[in-house]
């Protein structure tokens, strides 16, 4: 299965996605450390409420056994609708909107293209979860502003690029074959800026100690350190093939 956040790592740079899935081989740039503390506060479970016309919830599973995708989403709310539909737990009727969470909106108010598809791919995950028609949304961090995304008025377009891309990932994982490097490549890829390469190293006595280093970005540094990536905690568990239906409503 794919992870949708990888879906991004493939967008912004086929190379990276390979390093991460094939060799295991890991790093970040400020931008994406940046990002990951924000991913870590949603998951804290301080957006957690329930209110009579609404229920929030933070970190929850999703996965598409059709599409074969899964992932987790930042926060999903659940708003009483009478015309919505049910949801397992809980009491009437409800439209189901999902909302991921970024640091920082494009300056011209435009909607990165990385970010869209994966909040779409997020929303075919609850579609086939609650069979409804999920609504996306998008906070920033900076403006403090959510905003929709054109789902419904572009539903083709994203479903086309969506499944285009999961093909191409596909076809790397399968093939073992890591994707080579892109002339111009974007700021967070793999073949471009700074990053902190993590590296684990065993002692005599069977314990280990995990460092991080700057490094600059090159085929030798990334084939020579090989870590583990973080665990996918309980995402991957789906991945792995235990009971979806299990835990992918965390409460």
């Amino acid at each position: 299965m794919i992870n949708i956040r990888t879906i991004q790592h493939y967008m912004d740079c086929p190379r990276r996605f390979g390093l991460l899935e094939i060799e295991n081989a890991w790093a970040e740039n400020v931008s994406v450390v940046l990002a990951n503390i924000m991913h870590e506060n949603v998951h804290s479970g301080k957006h957690q409420f329930k209110s009579n016309n609404k229920v929030v919830l933070s970190s929850v599973t999703l996965y598409n056994d059709e599409l074969d995708l899964y992932g987790v989403a930042d926060c999903i709310e659940f708003c009483k609708n009478k015309d919505g539909v049910p949801i397992d737990g809980l009491d009437g009727k409800y439209t189901v909107r999902l909302v991921e969470y970024k640091p920082t909106q494009p300056k011209d108010g435009s909607i990165r293209e990385t970010d869209a598809i994966q909040v779409f791919a997020q929303k075919l995950c609850a579609d086939y979860i609650w069979k409804c028609n999920s609504e996306g949304y998008i906070y920033y961090a900076d403006t403090r502003k959510r905003v929709k995304m054109p789902f419904d008025e572009e539903y083709d377009r994203y479903k086309a690029l969506l499944d285009d891309l999961v093909g191409k990932m596909q076809n790397v994982m399968e093939s073992g074959v890591i994707p080579p490097k892109i002339k111009d490549p974007p700021t967070g890829s793999s073949d471009g800026g700074s990053y902190y390469i993590k590296e684990t190293i065993k002692s005599r006595d069977g314990g280990s100690l995990s460092i991080q280093h700057l490094a600059e970005p090159c085929d030798e540094l990334f084939r020579f350190v090989h870590t583990q990536a973080e665990r996918r905690q309980q995402a991957d568990r789906v991945g792995s093939g235990h009971s979806r239906k299990d835990f992918f409503f965390e409460q």
